[in-house]
């Protein structure tokens, strides 16, 4: 049965975890009403996407 040979000390455990934090998330700035959403996304603000609107008026 496989067993450690040796204890690893805490300050070695957690620096194997110096890369696990959260990434920012990167946005887009939309080109018809200028906030920030995700790329490749509608605009949640507005409905556009592409320079054209998504979302007609009645679903809002």
């Amino acid at each position: 049965m496989a067993v450690p040979r040796n204890r690893h000390s805490n300050a070695r455990k957690n620096s194997k975890r110096a890369h696990h934090a959260k990434k920012d998330k990167h946005v887009a700035k939309c080109s018809n009403c200028g906030k920030m959403h995700l790329p490749h996304r509608m605009c949640t603000f507005c409905g556009y996407y592409g320079g054209r609107s998504v979302i007609s008026e009645a679903q809002e």
